[in-house]
């Protein structure tokens, strides 16, 4: 059975919809807990596949959040061997960073809520990213920070608020700043986890889970053309 190794940020925010399509494609899921299990500890290689997950905090925060460091080495080492790698929001900035790029507070402020994706210029090398690109799908974002496109990244969507919402690199790296992976349900816990910072952006809550009620699964649909067209091609 193949392995997939899950480093998780905080509890709710999970595979969401990914997890179906990583059992349906058998692997094996282990979640690894960042800042309670030892990341630099993790073997870089032997799993077959590694996510990492969101989180509300940022990259550059090494001196508050020491297990980073670690993070970002193993993620050097992950992405040097070429084995399939897989990131989201945090995970998606901590791989631009691991690959030399610049992660920072974004200009334009957080980017919270759901909008449609444009497509970059090189979308049409990611199998499965047009389905996100279909008129009348939106995706969540849920970021203050953005990142500069790593060398030799593939650019794959943009938004209306920031330029790199994702991009590939290499075979089987796949770096995506939104989130394709959220369901209705689990949205749930998000309006509990991330309340300080809802309020703080001035946003409701009852919109927020209206909007994620309407437009969560037609995303979800989407999403899991996305994760199958993406694991047939790594795997």
């Amino acid at each position: 059975m193949k392995t997939a190794q899950i480093i998780r940020h905080v509890p709710f925010e999970d595979l969401g919809n990914l997890a179906p399509a990583l059992a349906c494609t058998g692997f094996d899921v282990q979640f690894r807990e960042a800042g309670l299990d030892d990341l630099g500890a993790l073997d870089s290689v032997s799993p077959d596949l590694l996510v990492v997950l969101g989180g509300p905090i940022g990259v550059y925060e090494t001196g508050a959040y020491p297990f980073l460091s670690d993070e970002l080495k193993l993620l050097e080492q992950r992405l040097a061997s070429g084995r399939p790698t897989l990131g989201i929001c945090l995970g998606a900035q901590l791989i631009a960073a691991a690959l030399g790029a610049r992660v920072y507070p974004g200009p334009r402020g957080k980017e919270i809520g759901w909008s449609p994706l444009r497509p970059g210029p090189d979308v049409g090398t990611q199998p499965g990213m047009a389905e996100l690109l279909v008129p009348g799908i939106e995706v969540l974002h849920w970021h203050g920070d953005t990142f500069d496109l790593p060398p030799g990244a593939r650019h794959l969507a943009s938004s209306a608020v920031y330029d790199n919402q994702a991009f590939a690199w290499g075979d089987s790296t796949l770096a995506l700043q939104f989130h394709p992976e959220v369901t209705a349900d689990g949205l749930e816990r998000w309006y509990i986890g991330h309340a300080c910072e809802i309020a703080h952006a001035g946003l409701d809550p009852a919109a927020l889970r209206a909007e994620g009620r309407a437009k969560a699964p037609r995303l979800q649909q989407a999403a899991e053309k996305l994760w199958r067209s993406w694991l047939a091609a790594c795997f």
